[in-house]
């Protein structure tokens, strides 16, 4: 089993930059896909990015490509998402979730999920 602890949200304004991080404990995160899922005040909840478990492979949802970088350190058993060029649309809580198959938008198959945190880009 391993538990996610999400960090790095905040206040930003357009065009700026956060990164956020995924801390795993109780387990090696290079076991699982890991994913970071958003959601904003009344819609779903929406897949941004994973980064597979086998061969690195990575995924970004089209809204955020060129401007989202996932990354994986296994040495610090963390996940980092870089996000850039901010957009007020990105705003959102932010979840990491794991799971030990392959990278999926579908947040159904998530068997491991951390708390959030909330990212606001405003002016």
């Amino acid at each position: 089993q391993v538990q996610l602890v999400e960090s790095g949200g905040g206040l930003v304004q357009p065009g700026g930059s956060l990164r956020l991080s995924c801390a795993a404990s109780g387990s090696t995160l290079d076991d699982y896909a890991i994913a970071w899922f958003r959601q904003a005040p009344g819609k779903e909840r929406e897949g941004v990015s994973c980064v597979s478990r086998s061969d690195g492979s990575l995924y970004y949802v089209d809204s955020v490509k060129g401007r989202f970088t996932i990354s994986r350190d296994n040495a610090k058993n963390t996940v980092y998402l870089q996000m850039n060029s901010l957009k007020p649309e990105d705003t959102a809580v932010y979840y990491c979730a794991a799971r030990y198959y392959q990278c999926t938008t579908n947040r159904y198959v998530y068997k491991y999920w951390g708390q959030g945190t909330q990212v606001t880009v405003s002016s």
